[in-house]
């Protein structure tokens, strides 16, 4: 079995088995063929990385499949033909301006650890995105190794997504101007465009992190605002080669690299930072700080200029609108507890105070209505203990002496009670910043969620902060999918969601805020376990913002902007050439036209007795997963070691050997959980609970998610999941840890020279809990699947619903299964390599039980590590040394040693990278890491 063509015919052959035993594994029976081949001889480890490399590159190809699938067409003049097709001919030039001049939506850059593809595999499924069949489309001729993910990195290549971004946007905006040249001749220059707005919190998300300094904010700042100034200059200088403005974009864009470079790497040493605090707040002619004088002056000259350089003009003085003095706008991020910690030392310094109490809030008020504000150097930012105080020192000195104009967002993630915004805007207050600064609180943890709508209504009585929303002209808020996904499950998750909106709208609408507008971030991820839904763009908007939920904010007469996330790698992927970047704006603005007007009835929000019994069913399930010891040690069973590292940020916390046995979900960020999820071959947060929540109604269930837009869309969510799902894959897991099956291999005499190695594995498994925990996952799995498939196959076929069976979505599952089975097959190879290590003296407290237990949970850099430490290759040679004095010593120690590491670490460790790339290309098919 060397060619994939002949594993495809064997699984296949082995799949019309399960007609026999409805237990038969034809995944794990094709894996121990495999092993069977591999300890033999017969296939060796570069045989299956040949067999690696052709379904990676079919993952590839895949991958650029389902790009295209959600941005097609990806022609540039195809989209701006679309693109003038809703400019709608019976508008007049008000309603126009009001459609046009406010974002349909904030598209924000982060830096999830979603960096799966390399630099070098991201251009070439960028590329294939634009072929007219991906799936032919040459994505495997390039190299996998990239360079490490490092926060730099996952900067630079933020930078670049958003420049694309705001190209493809200026593209939108010169032909909303031509139309509005055309049709209002002599009124079109009052026209704005700013159909998106962009932004980042790469290098400011402090949430978590402890590795971002503040510097390193200040000098990604700098940067930005260098890089963006140097663009500005370019545009003008394509349009008029020796304006006047440019000597001073091009003297502003030199003066901030040169203040990036001060603030690059920048210690503690009171002298340098002195240095380049000085320099930086010193006056000096190319310090620009604000564009308003360069836009006013661009918008007088495109009055007087003709034909396309009056619509360039009038772009470039857009697009300074938009962004300011950067790539875009930044938000900042810090947690509930920074900013509380922050609070009790002005306002509670003995600790005595209950900040969650009405006495704490009272003293708020205080704080607030008395507050004077106070300056704040450089000094003062150097000397500060405090994270989140820190980061409000952070944003005066941006807003004073890098970019005036651009707002900053503060994101406060875990915010669970009103004193934690009013701390957030107290802070603000006292540095003199909150006309600049918008506090947006996260909802994301299932008590958020349940208790957002009190808080809401709590915090928007307080007539500071309506005061200071009403400054702002917006009041922010930030919903999350990630924790709320993985600890209340996807579809409850995104319910609870979509309740808060409308929640926020009602208590607006009472507070008698109906006179600004409401932002609402929905941080969503690029998978379907994290809120990102895989049908289209239409889907993938109304998932997290229902048109329930926005016809809430427009029955209360609220201007609502919407904003959603980007995330990682997996979501630069929409703009990784110029012409994906239209074609992704270009699908946004069709899906978010499509929802203007009045959507129908929905019998979702009307037959609550059984929607509202659904949703409560699926999240009494998932939280019964999440507390249940059987997931989570099913989840954890190989830590993090099927995972390849994917970001700069830490993803779960240090542990040793044995707390590996009884880690926390809680341990493992969201991410990763999924990608977990993901690998072990069942996306249990997006699809457990449907099945059984249904009951004893799922005809009446199956009835009204087939008449209600929201239902359908939530079967298409299931399906998607569905469809690359696998129980009897979960089920393979726990056979490599059965001590059955390891006892029981070479009983028939076929594989005798593994008899030893067998029978060792055989016995230390019998104290293993792996084996079982897998079975009865798989268990409890199937029993909920059985009760979903008689759902989705009751609901009724019709519009927005395919019926049957999906073809490529098989053949996804077939590939996946394939990959599964090599992948079992080279951890067999790793178990009984690993088993078969020669004793060794004990060393630091590590055994060779020890360095055993690091290969079965797949730590296997700690496990090579102390092998080698045990087993050292004697390096350089006594040949190297031209001695005349003949020697007996060392004997064979050195050339066994050598023989250790060539017939057990080296095999192990090859055999794992070969794993990280079966996990990168099983997460490929699913369309996004995690």
């Amino acid at each position: 079995m060397d060619t994939v063509d002949t594993l495809r015919n064997r699984l296949q052959e082995l799949h019309t088995r399960t007609a026999e035993t409805p237990l038969f594994n034809p995944v794990f029976q094709l894996s121990h063929d495999l092993s069977r081949q591999l300890e033999s001889g017969a296939l060796d480890l570069s045989a299956m990385e040949g067999l690696v490399a052709a379904l990676e590159c079919e993952g590839l190809q895949a991958r650029a499949a389902r790009l295209r699938h959600l941005i097609a067409p990806t022609d540039p003049a195809e989209n701006l033909v679309r693109l003038a097709a809703l400019l709608n001919e019976e508008d007049g030039f008000s309603e126009f301006r009001r459609r046009w001049e406010r974002p349909l939506l904030h598209a924000v850059f982060t830096a999830h650890p979603t960096f799966l593809l390399s630099p070098a595999e991201s251009d070439a499924v960028a590329e294939a995105a634009l072929a007219e069949d991906p799936m032919a489309a040459t994505v495997c001729q390039v190299p996998g190794t990239g360079p490490k993910v490092t926060l730099d990195y996952e900067h630079a290549e933020a930078l670049a997504a958003i420049e694309r971004a705001g190209a493809a946007r200026d593209r939108i905006n010169a032909a909303l101007l031509a139309h509005a040249r055309a049709r209002w001749p002599g009124r079109w220059l009052d026209f704005r465009p700013l159909p998106f707005r962009f932004a980042s919190w790469v290098g400011y998300d402090m949430d978590g992190r402890t590795d971002i300094s503040w510097s390193t904010s200040v000098a990604y700042r700098l940067q930005e605002k260098a890089r963006r100034l140097g663009g500005y200059a370019a545009q003008l200088a394509a349009v008029v080669p020796d304006h006047a403005l440019l000597v001073g974009l091009r003297g502003a864009a030199a003066h901030a690299a040169e203040m990036a470079a001060l603030f690059t790497g920048l210690g503690a040493e009171p002298e340098a930072l002195a240095a380049a605090a000085n320099a930086l707040t010193a006056e000096h002619p190319d310090k620009l700080l604000s564009l308003a004088p360069v836009i006013a002056a661009l918008e007088a000259e495109a009055k007087g200029a003709e034909g396309e350089a009056a619509i360039a003009l009038a772009v470039l003085a857009g697009a300074m609108r938009a962004d300011g003095l950067g790539m875009g706008w930044i938000h900042f991020r810090v947690n509930a507890s920074q900013l509380l910690n922050a609070l009790r030392r002005r306002i509670d310094p003995e600790g005595t105070l209950d900040l969650a109490s009405k006495g704490a809030l009272s003293k708020l008020r205080e704080l607030l209505a008395d507050v004077k504000p106070l300056r704040a150097n450089f000094a003062a930012l150097a000397i500060e203990t405090s994270t989140a105080m820190r980061q409000f020192l952070v944003m005066a000195q941006i807003l004073h002496h890098i970019d005036a104009d651009a707002p900053i967002r503060m994101l406060i993630a875990e915010c669970e009670q009103p004193q934690t915004v009013l701390a957030a805007l107290y802070f603000a207050r006292l540095l003199g910043i909150e006309g600049k600064v918008d506090v947006s609180p996260l909802f994301e943890t299932e008590a958020a969620l349940e208790h957002g709508g009190r808080f809401l209504e709590a915090l928007l009585a307080e007539e500071s902060y309506s005061d200071y929303v009403r400054l702002r002209g917006r009041l922010s808020i930030q919903t999350g999918f990630s924790d709320a996904g993985r600890f209340m499950g996807q579809i409850p998750a995104a319910l609870a969601i979509e309740r808060l909106q409308g929640r926020l709208a009602a208590a607006m609408k009472a507070a008698g805020l109906t006179d600004v507008a409401a932002l609402v971030f929905n941080t969503h991820g690029e998978s379907m376990g994290r809120g990102a839904h895989p049908s289209g763009f239409a889907d993938r908007l109304t998932w997290p913002l229902s048109r329930w939920a926005r016809g809430r904010f427009a029955k209360a007469e609220i201007v609502l902007e919407p904003e959603a996330s980007f995330q990682g790698g997996d979501g630069y992927l929409f703009f990784r050439s110029d012409e994906l970047a239209l074609a992704t704006l270009t699908r946004i603005i069709e899906a978010e036209e499509a929802l203007r007007g009045d959507s129908e009835p929905d019998p979702f929000y009307d037959r609550t007795d059984l929607s509202l019994d659904f949703y409560r069913a699926i999240r009494r399930v998932q939280r019964e997963q999440l507390e249940s010891q059987t997931y989570a040690r099913a989840v954890t069973a190989f830590g993090l070691g099927m995972l390849k590292s994917t970001g700069s940020r830490v993803s779960r916390r240090q542990s040793d050997i044995a707390s590996d046995r009884t880690m926390s979900l809680r341990q493992i960020r969201a991410i990763p959980h999924n990608a977990i999820l993901q690998q072990i071959g069942y996306p249990v947060n997006v699809i457990a609970g449907a099945g059984i929540a249904a009951g004893e109604e799922t005809e009446a269930v199956a009835e009204l998610l087939g008449r209600s837009a929201r239902g359908r869309q939530l079967v298409r969510l299931l399906r998607a999941a569905n469809g690359l799902a696998s129980i009897k894959t979960v089920a393979c897991f726990g056979e490599l840890f059965n001590s059955a099956y390891w006892a029981s291999r070479p009983y028939r005499g076929t594989e005798t020279a593994l008899e030893d190695a067998c029978l060792a594995l055989a016995e230390y498994l019998t104290k293993d809990d792996r084996a079982g925990v897998f079975r009865r996952l798989a268990s409890r799995l199937r029993v909920d699947w059985m009760k979903l498939h008689r759902l989705l196959g009751m609901v009724p076929q019709g519009q927005g619903l395919d019926g049957g069976r999906n073809p490529a979505q098989d053949e996804q599952r077939r590939t996946i299964a394939l990959l599964q089975a090599l992948r079992l097959a080279l951890l067999m190879h790793m178990f009984l390599r690993a088993v078969q290590v020669p004793p060794f003296s004990r060393s630091n407290d590590v055994s060779r039980e020890d360095v055993l237990e690091m290969v079965l949970s797949l730590r296997v850099d700690e496990a090579l590590a102390q092998l080698r430490r045990a087993y050292p290759v004697v390096e350089p040679g006594l040949e190297d040394f031209p001695v005349s004095e003949p020697t007996d010593y060392p004997d064979n120690r050195a050339e066994g040693y050598g023989v250790i590491r060539t017939r057990f670490i080296d095999p192990i460790e090859r055999a794992h990278a070969l794993n990280l790339r079966i996990s990168a290309a099983i997460a490929n098919h699913f369309g996004a890491h995690g």
